[in-house]
């Protein structure tokens, strides 16, 4: 079996939505061609050339844990895509899930079920 990718893409990573806008927006925002960075083999959108700035300074910060990939998957051991709409800041950091329930579920254990998709990350990759 093929090894999936660190990040999330369909086909851009993290459906394309711009990352530090979740930062700073505190929502999805969608993030533009003109403004793509490549970083950890995805190309990564922003709303705006200051965004993609902030992102290209350090990725780390802003970058979803999990490669973008659902975090309450990568707890219980497997890989989901995700939507923008499903998404948690939790001490600094970014989370998304694949479905409004599957955040549901991420959000009543989150230090729980981050410990837990550590220990799977990234062995689930393949």
């Amino acid at each position: 079996m093929a090894r999936e990718p660190e990040v999330f893409q369909n086909p851009v990573a993290v459906n394309a939505i711009d990352p530090v806008a979740y930062f700073k927006q505190q929502k999805p925002v969608p993030g533009q061609a003109a403004h793509a960075r490549r970083w950890n083999g995805a190309e990564w959108r922003f709303a705006n050339e200051n965004n993609a700035n902030t992102f290209a300074a350090n990725p780390e910060a802003f970058a979803p844990v999990f490669g973008g990939y659902c975090a309450f998957a990568a707890s219980r051991g497997y890989l989901a895509p995700t939507i923008p709409e499903a998404w948690t800041l939790y001490e600094d950091k970014l989370y998304l899930n694949a479905s409004l329930r599957a955040q549901e579920l991420w959000l009543r254990d989150v230090p729980g079920n981050i410990a837990a998709g550590l220990g799977n990350w990234p062995g689930i990759l393949g």
